[in-house]
């Protein structure tokens, strides 16, 4: 699927649907915060949330005092409900309409976090792009949180195919350089009342260059 064809799929999900009708709906996104938190990152840390389109994370972000946050997703109209709710206490916030696996920003973040896109990349050489965005993307040292469909998760979600994933999975996909921190398990209850099965891997990026030992 091109990037215009998703930047469609997307919007037209945002056209049609309120942000409480998705299934990936959260009013508190209590487990991304609790590992932003695990993180040790402060107040300027530069943060940047992978498909946060309409996601209820950025509020949380901004209500926690973090000052450097960007939004970055396919769909427009997605951004556009976030930057609506949040009104003037939005006002430091970053919205970025983009393909995460074309990402290329000017700029270095502390902590990248994904917890819609990764695991729609169904192809490998797609998630090979979406790696070479985060080791573009993130300082050395930095920190990478991606949330999946878990391995008895969901096979489709809003009507594509998604690809479920393991720690160690993601982990292989973003490369030796970042290492594995922690995971968690996250049976989440849809607005319908269903449950999705998803996992948390929380990575850090080593640093450029270790101090030798004498």
């Amino acid at each position: 699927m091109s990037t215009l064809q998703k930047q469609s799929h997307w919007q037209s999900v945002y056209e049609t649907k309120g942000e409480r009708d998705v299934s990936w709906f959260q009013e508190i996104p209590i487990i991304s915060l609790d590992l932003i938190h695990a993180t040790g990152v402060n107040a300027d840390a530069s943060i940047i949330d992978i498909g946060g389109g309409a996601s209820r994370l950025v509020d949380a972000l901004v209500t926690d005092g973090f000052r450097s946050v960007t939004v970055l997703d396919l769909s427009e109209k997605a951004l556009a409900t976030s930057r609506s709710r949040l009104g003037p206490r939005g006002q430091h916030v970053t919205w970025i309409v983009a393909d995460a696996m074309a990402l290329r920003p000017d700029r270095n973040y502390d902590l990248w976090h994904d917890r819609a896109a990764f695991h729609f990349l169904i192809d490998p050489s797609d998630r090979a792009a979406y790696a070479a965005s985060v080791r573009h993307a993130v300082s050395p040292g930095g920190h990478v949180i991606i949330g999946t469909f878990a391995p008895d998760g969901p096979e489709r979600c809003s009507g594509l195919p998604v690809a479920r994933h393991d720690a160690a999975s993601v982990g292989k996909v973003l490369g030796p350089s970042f290492t594995l921190i922690e995971s968690r398990r996250d049976d989440h209850r849809t607005p319908g009342g269903n449950i999705q099965q998803f996992q948390f891997s929380r990575f850090q990026r080593q640093p450029a260059s270790r101090r030798k030992r004498t």
